[in-house]
């Protein structure tokens, strides 16, 4: 095997989140199934044409879940009622919509409205992700020079590349870089979602 030196690089990259992600929740009790499951359909169709006219995309909504649970006496022995509920994915792209949007929800959906979580994401990641290989890289190029350098040998052509597995999708890190409001004037603070990404490099030694 040739002379050579392999080096592990490590390289960031942040940006502000562009999306903001609502999960919300719709809700309805009743005493038998069909009309928790009436209830419910009614209040989601109200909340959905809200979202609609509130500028959030066909492709920017999803339904994550929906069921019926039965609720017992205290006993445990006796039906009493049902509850059946369906759960939103919203992605809202103007940060400056998110307050009048969860208001708007609020209000069609009622009592039956939920908000399950609020999160803030970077629509496109590809170029984050690709920053932060570059910096990886170079973190990599960096360290094989310095131990060329010292053994008192000329660094040679790449031989090996190989990405570790920590690359990957963005981690928000909650910084005071921005603030926006929500329903009701509480903060939420954009942050900033970083992503991390590792190489492994082996340079050949002159």
């Amino acid at each position: 095997m040739s002379d050579h030196v392999e080096v592990l690089g490590h390289g960031t990259a942040s940006a502000v989140p562009d999306v903001v992600v609502l999960d919300a929740r719709v809700q309805c009790e009743a005493a038998d199934v069909a009309g928790a499951l009436g209830a419910a359909t009614g209040r989601v169709a109200t909340a959905l044409q809200a979202v609609a006219d509130h500028g959030v995309e066909a492709g920017d909504r999803r339904t994550t879940g929906l069921g019926v649970s039965t609720h017992w006496d205290r006993e445990g022995h006796k039906v009493v009622g049902y509850t059946a509920h369906q759960s939103l994915r919203l992605l809202v792209r103007d940060r400056d919509r998110v307050g009048a949007l969860i208001e708007a929800l609020a209000g069609a959906a009622g009592d039956a409205f939920g908000l399950d979580g609020v999160t803030l994401e970077v629509a496109d990641p590809a170029p984050l992700l690709e920053r932060a290989r570059t910096a990886a890289f170079e973190d990599a190029r960096a360290k094989a020079e310095q131990y060329a350098a010292l053994a008192r040998r000329p660094l040679g052509p790449v031989l090996r590349v190989s990405e570790e597995a920590d690359a990957g999708m963005p981690v928000p890190r909650f910084a005071v870089k921005a603030a926006m409001d929500v329903a009701g004037g509480m903060p939420v603070e954009a942050g900033e979602s970083t992503v991390t990404a590792s190489v492994t490099v082996r340079f050949g030694l002159g």
